[in-house]
């Protein structure tokens, strides 16, 4: 290699190492995009009514203050109230499941077989399991994900952005070479569509996933329903993990009234996300993104590797621009034309 082909590597392995130390920052810009994104959809959807790009700007800002005054003043304060009963009772809760599994292993197996869940010792191993998972979980969603300061620096961003998203796209355009540059553009307009596809349908399932819970646990009668309803919502953010996550507060809470009200809740809550796997997602997804689950899995694996809690929550539509990039980018315009 000559001194200049050496030179240019080296700035290519300190340019990824400076992305490597800043990444979190660049999650935070990533974050911000997507709300640019999915505002920028509603301000070209006000624009088909003749109305002008600084008015619809406007009434998209002010829907958006709108929507955040809704959240801090009607739905906030009633979750956090439930939320701190919920962790009150999720200790006791956790002693009625253990409770029940050891008369369920006594009836079944006797005393002899499985004799490490008698004598509380079963307790013990579902409090040590629950305990560190509780704190981290609290931790992360008051800490790890950003805090007042780091949502205030997303909205800033993204308004930033919908100010004027064009002086944005060509500055990032601009990074590659000249005779790139339409083909990269291309690019990014693919990325944009299918972000807003996934946008519409993650937002439209966690909306039917929080009101058919919000419906089935209140007529189950299990306490607390409105703070397991916006969980499962909030949580249906993350295929996979997610739902399987928000199912445990509200089992270990029924499972203090009656073992049956547990097991109806494990059956309602797969009932509602076998409905989203197959009606909602599939109806309001664009044909053209198409979300293999080992792929979805995949990405989630490594993005949290890399990238910790706040990559398993971005894992989607990390995905999404990736795939759009790879296929463009790598399989058609370098490996379909390599004679």
């Amino acid at each position: 290699m000559k001194l200049g082909e050496w030179f240019g590597l080296f700035i290519l392995v300190v340019a990824l190492y400076i992305l490597w130390e800043i990444r979190y920052l660049l999650l935070l810009v990533f974050a911000a995009v997507l709300v640019a994104v999915a505002l920028d959809g509603v301000v070209n959807f006000l624009r088909r009514w003749r109305i002008s790009q600084g008015m619809a700007i406007g009434l998209t800002l002010f829907a958006l203050l709108a929507i955040i005054i809704t959240l801090v003043t009607l739905i906030i304060p009633p979750f956090s109230k439930e939320f701190e009963e919920l962790i009150k009772l999720l200790p006791k809760g956790f002693q009625a499941v253990a409770r029940w599994l050891e008369k369920l292993q006594l009836q079944i197996f006797g005393e002899t077989l499985f004799n490490f869940a008698t004598n509380g010792d079963l307790l013990r191993q579902l409090q040590a399991f629950a305990n560190p998972l509780l704190s981290r979980g609290i931790n992360f969603f008051f800490d790890t994900l950003g805090g007042v300061l780091s949502i205030l620096l997303i909205l800033v961003l993204s308004i930033m952005f919908l100010a004027d998203p064009a002086a944005y796209r060509q500055g990032f355009i601009r990074i590659f070479p000249s005779f790139y540059r339409n083909r990269a553009d291309t690019i990014l307009k693919r990325c944009e569509v299918n972000l807003r596809a996934w946008m519409l349908g993650t937002l439209t399932a966690m909306s039917v996933v929080g009101i058919l819970s919000f419906i089935g646990l209140s007529l189950l009668g299990v306490r607390l329903y409105f703070a397991h309803a916006l969980i499962a919502g909030l949580f249906n953010l993350i295929p996979n993990i997610g739902p399987t996550l928000s199912l445990i507060p509200p089992t270990v809470i029924a499972s203090l009234d009656a073992p049956w009200k547990a097991i109806a809740v494990v059956i309602l809550y797969f009932f509602i996300q076998q409905t989203d796997a197959y009606f909602v997602t599939p109806y309001v997804m664009s044909q053209h993104l198409e979300l293999p689950p080992a792929l979805t899995l995949m990405a989630q694996i490594f993005f949290t590797t890399f990238l910790g809690l706040p990559g398993l929550i971005l894992a989607l539509p990390l995905m999404v621009v990736s795939r759009v990039w790879i296929e463009e980018a790598l399989m058609k315009d370098i490996l379909d034309r390599w004679r």
